[in-house]
């Protein structure tokens, strides 16, 4: 795991020495993603330049060192990711006469490409991956992100020359960088509290798309001009293909055949030559991966969780269990709202862009707690979008089959009715309870009825600000895979259009990017053993109720795991790994929110309408609605903008 930078300048006016300054800054400003080793490459009858910080996991020595040459001099590659298969490949190059110097996958990449070309490789890596790659042949350069989006990789123009790297940072520190914040882009942030690819943050710059392969030729390159990303594997391909061609036999030949895939796909991600753990939050996701590592490795595997005392239902708790049942070495530390203070100010730095999934800073600090003891941790995530694990999907798949037996005309009126119940007699009417969840159940309740559709509905559920224009002054609003229909694959079963929409978009753009950005600002790598690609096209050849059965999700995934850990460890609530933002916004976290939304300081910003943030800071203040995720999408906004960012 590593930091990529480089560029072209169509009009260099640079010598050697100074491209090598120039992209040796760019690598310098993501330091913390690899901070063992730097190394830069360049060509100076061209204007390329390529930068490479390590964060050294497999082959230690300099024979790792990046940016790499191939053997016969072609290619020359800066590289971040794992190809886990690598020891396979590299077998298999050896038959055909290729030669190696070390043991890095860094290597193996460049015979392949030598050796089968550059789209075909890709077909027989399996990994997560982010790189450069400079063919002096044919004076070309590709740009290639791995299958599901797990390392980031951004590019753009800067006046004459064209920038790529892991982050931001990195295009900021070249000299013809001119960043302006695109308002439109803006509009997307409110609406979903992420930036979602393609777009960026800043006019002119995007992030390449999952699974695919931008090329780049020298040759009659014009500043502001590309030739567009092309696809190498699509995640629409794979459910349709899985759709063509279900999978027809029992449920336990597929229990055994899920518990293979992913007892494989973990295998081959614990291959490190650095210490290595996992994170464990006692959940189903977590605790398989758990299962499956100790299951396969000779002594305790280091697990890592965080516990937070100011929610009902502490899932560290959950995961001490699990850890104690497995025998693994567990770690575990409880936030505080100090922690959360003190953390506050690194996010603007670590996110890049504005950034608002409040369980940001729990991750942020369970990687610090990792870092002390591994340098490699497994994750749980993508278990959700694979298996059908997110109870919002189910929940709303059963309102939809109840409220669609009622006339649309009928269900409208009733809607109406409810939206016109004032808070206040609501409110007497409950007489127990939080002030304020009444009031905010019936208008969503309503909201609901009103949609004609199951499909309005889940995109009214997702949203963070509805009508995000209202709040971003002069902007309008960019077409995504959520609001363009024409682009959603034709499903018969609801519930696999949901899990293909938040595999494709939130899975990405939010979660694979929380995990990244947090776990290597503390120079940690992570690995999603769930997003392994063969595991990902057998998922989607499971018919839904291997799934989804008795109103629970991920039934095929529970049943793997009841073979290694008793169900009553497993079977409870799912909370999540979030922080009670909602209560520590009007508590501990109060003078720096009144800080931050200040009316003048929003008017200076020049960027958002104070009226709509202010209003639903007084609502949430007075326990009449629940604004945490729109005011943490402000806040963290404001932040991003303070430090510098805008």
């Amino acid at each position: 795991m590593c930091g990529i930078a480089g560029f072209i300048d169509v009009r260099p006016d640079a010598g050697a020495d100074d491209l090598r300054s120039v992209v040796g800054d760019m690598a310098d400003n993501i330091r913390h993603r690899g901070p063992d080793s730097c190394g830069v490459w360049v060509d100076e009858s061209v204007g390329i330049a390529l930068g490479h910080r390590r964060l050294a996991i497999l082959d230690l020595s300099p024979t790792g060192d990046q940016p790499m040459l191939s053997e016969d001099g072609r290619y020359v590659i800066t590289f971040n990711g794992e190809i886990y298969n690598h020891r396979t490949l590299r077998e298999e190059l050896r038959l055909l006469g290729c030669r190696f110097r070390g043991t890095s996958d860094t290597e193996v990449m460049l015979a392949a490409f030598g050796e089968w070309g550059v789209a075909p490789s890709l077909g027989k890596f399996v990994g997560m991956f982010a790189f450069g790659l400079w063919d002096r042949s044919e004076r070309a350069l590709y740009l290639v992100r791995d299958r599901m989006g797990e390392k980031p990789l951004y590019y753009g123009w800067a006046g004459s020359a064209f920038l790529f790297g892991s982050e931001l940072k990195a295009l900021r520190a070249h000299p013809k960088w001119r960043g302006e914040i695109d308002r439109d882009v803006l509009s997307l942030y409110f609406r979903h509290n992420y930036v979602p690819a393609p777009y960026c943050i800043y006019g002119g710059i995007r992030k390449l798309m999952p699974g695919t392969m931008l090329r780049v030729a020298v040759d009659g390159l014009m500043p502001g001009s590309l030739p567009p990303p092309t696809p190498y594997w699509s995640l629409r391909a794979v459910a349709e293909a899985g759709a063509r061609d279900p999978f027809r036999g029992s449920d336990g030949e597929a229990i055994d055949r899920v518990e293979e895939l992913l007892r494989t796909a973990v295998a081959g991600q614990m291959i490190a030559d650095v210490p290595l753990g996992v994170f464990l939050s006692g959940g189903i996701d977590s605790s398989t991966v758990v299962a499956l590592m100790q299951a396969q490795s000779p002594r305790p595997i280091r697990t890592f969780s965080i516990g937070i005392h100011d929610i009902v239902s502490n899932e560290a708790e959950f995961a001490k269990a699990v850890a104690r049942h497995l025998g693994t070495e567990h770690t575990e530390f409880y936030v505080t709202p100090k922690e959360v203070m003190e953390g506050i100010p690194r996010l603007p730095s670590l996110y890049d862009e504005p950034f608002a999934d409040s369980s940001q800073i729990p991750t942020y600090l369970v990687s610090q707690l990792a870092r002390r003891d591994v340098t490699v941790c497994l994750t749980g995530d993508g278990g959700d979008e694979v298996f059908c694990g997110y109870n919002r999907h189910v929940m709303l798949n059963s309102i939809w089959q109840k409220a669609r037996r009622v006339p649309l005309p009928l269900r409208k009126g009733l809607a109406s009715l409810v939206r016109a119940i004032p808070a206040s007699w609501s409110e007497k009417v409950l007489r127990r309870g939080k002030p304020g969840i009444l009031t905010e159940q019936l208008q969503k309740f309503a909201t609901i009825l009103a949609y004609s559709d199951p499909e309005s509905m889940y995109l009214h559920l997702t949203d963070i600000w509805n009508r995000p224009t209202e709040l971003v002054l002069g902007s309008r609003e960019p077409p995504t895979l959520l609001s363009d229909r024409g682009k959603w694959p034709a499903f018969v079963n609801f519930m696999d259009l949901l899990m293909y929409l938040e595999a494709s978009t939130s899975l990405p753009d939010d979660m694979l990017v929380k995990v990244d950005r947090a776990a290597m600002g503390v120079s940690l790598e992570t690995r999603v053993p769930y997003l392994d690609h063969r595991l990902l096209e057998f998922s989607w050849r499971l018919p839904l109720h291997m799934k989804l059965r008795d109103g629970a999700g991920k039934w095929i995934l529970r049943q793997v795991l009841y073979r290694h850990v008793p169900r009553s460890l497993v079977d409870h609530p799912k909370s999540g790994f979030g922080i009670p933002i909602d209560i520590w916004l009007k508590g501990p976290l109060r003078d720096w929110v009144e800080e931050m939304l200040d009316e003048g300081k929003l008017l200076r910003s020049g960027f958002l309408d104070p009226n709509p943030v202010r209003e639903r800071w007084r609502e949430h203040l007075e326990g009449r609605r629940k604004w945490q995720p729109q005011l943490w999408g402000v806040l963290m906004f404001q932040s991003w903008l303070e430090a510098g960012n805008g």
